[in-house]
């Protein structure tokens, strides 16, 4: 089953950009196509379709339960669907979550959750071959991938230079990560940057 969205190119190459920048920061190894499929959540939540946005539409235990009582091609879809909700919504969304209240270490199994089960059905139907499927990795790098996808949010939203606090923000977060997307931020608003780290 393939995994990819179909997307504009310059989307992709933008995201393919940030997560990249992100894995390195963080030292998450990844296979390319964990690394497409986090491009392709990206992607696909830049412009949210309906289904999007009814991850927490209800509790995520019946969302669950819902998608493993459905049949066949069904059941995988809901399955990888709330995966991918889930993931996206703790990266983008988490603080403001546990500052509601919400479990992040639940909310975050029951997305592995989803992937393992979906990983379990692909095992199913493809018993001749050995490696695993995609969603085997995103189960079991769900957390580190959702603080991946918290640091590309951190990059794309936060980077916003409106003022100076935000400008010493995105320079501190180039000092971490050595973006060239956040140097050229920098570059824009007249901060030289040597190799060296400093300016």
């Amino acid at each position: 089953m393939s995994a990819s969205i179909a997307v504009a190119p310059s989307m992709t190459h933008f995201f393919h950009e940030v997560v990249n920048d992100a894995l390195r920061a963080r030292h998450v190894e990844t296979t390319a196509e964990a690394t497409g499929y986090l491009v392709g959540i990206l992607c696909e939540y830049a412009h949210p379709t309906e289904e999007a946005h009814s991850t927490f539409s209800e509790p995520l235990t019946f969302l669950l339960r819902d998608a493993l009582e459905a049949q066949g091609q069904e059941r995988l879809r809901r399955l990888r669907s709330l995966g991918d909700g889930v993931l996206y919504a703790i990266g983008f969304f988490g603080e403001h979550l546990t500052q509601r209240g919400a479990d992040r270490k639940y909310i975050e199994q029951v997305g592995a959750s989803a992937y393992q089960h979906a990983a379990a059905m692909m095992r199913l139907r493809m018993a001749q071959r050995a490696e695993p499927s995609i969603f085997s990795e995103m189960a079991s790098k769900f957390e580190r991938f959702a603080a991946v996808l918290g640091d590309v949010a951190e990059e794309t939203i936060g980077t916003m230079v409106r003022d100076s606090r935000s400008l010493v923000r995105v320079y501190e977060r180039w000092l971490r990560t050595g973006s060239t997307r956040l140097a050229g931020e920098l570059g824009m608003h007249g901060i030289v940057l040597s190799r060296g780290g400093s300016s």
